[in-house]
């Protein structure tokens, strides 16, 4: 037990110098970093961002198709439960569309249903959108929505320009990327080996550009827009609405 206690403690300084710029960047920001228990990630928290709380986590990922360390945020916006949508790297979506396509066709179909995330089973449930008005955005990621209209009103503007950028040295081709409005809240899953700053940093920003263009549709659809379908409820997911710590916070 004392071994195991003094390991701990070493791993636990190691990762305070590690992630010192991480923990100084989110105090200045009016948040804060704490570690995960095991020593193999940590969480921030920004109670007071705008446009809405962010969370971001660091370590092991939890989908499997993101191999090794992911960095995931989610900001909480309270938009409206029907605002179901999603832009993906092309590369990402071509192999997750294969994957499911084989299980739905397998014995296994029930159990697809119920153990694949949200953005699995969007793909073959939602309407792809195509019209992307950057030639190099369309070439380099795909997006979809409970609706057509929903994702094309996203990704005008701002937000096409914010993706173009980042397709240029962020978001490479070969790097996993997940971004999605659901439950209100937008979230962001890509792969990250080791904890960077100032990917970190270019990545809330993205994210935050893709807040303000949730909000802007999010407002259209509050003034009586028609563009969820009457069946978009049965797209609801039914898992709870927290997803699941990346390790319980060291105390």
């Amino acid at each position: 037990m004392v071994i195991k206690q003094v390991k701990q403690w070493f791993v636990a300084r190691a990762n305070a110098a590690r992630w010192k710029p991480i923990a100084e960047w989110a105090e200045g920001r009016g948040g804060g970093l704490r570690h995960s228990r095991d020593g193999e990630g940590f969480v921030l928290e920004f109670p007071r961002a705008l446009p809405g709380p962010l969370r971001i986590e660091w370590g092991p990922s939890q989908r499997g198709y993101l191999p090794g360390h992911e960095l995931r945020m989610r900001c909480e916006l309270r938009l409206s439960g029907d605002l179901q949508m999603m832009v993906l790297c092309r590369q990402l979506m071509e192999t997750l569309e294969k994957t499911v396509f084989e299980a739905y066709t397998d014995t296994l179909k029930t159990r697809v249903d119920t153990d694949t995330p949200e953005e699995m089973r969007w793909l073959v449930m939602f309407p792809k959108f195509n019209g992307f008005t950057s030639k190099l955005v369309r070439q380099r990621f795909g997006a979809l929505g409970v609706t057509r209209e929903l994702p094309a009103a996203w990704l005008e503007g701002e937000l096409n320009e914010a993706l173009a950028q980042a397709s240029q040295d962020l978001l490479p081709d070969e790097r996993p990327f997940v971004m999605m409005s659901l439950r209100g809240n937008l979230y962001l899953r890509t792969t990250m080996a080791e904890a960077s700053l100032p990917q970190i940093q270019s990545l809330v920003k993205l994210l935050e550009v893709a807040c303000h263009a949730a909000q802007r549709v999010n407002l259209r659809l509050s003034e009586g827009g028609p563009w969820p379908t009457t069946t978009s409820v049965a797209w609801q997911s039914q898992t709870p609405e927290d997803e699941p710590p990346l390790a319980r916070p060291a105390h």
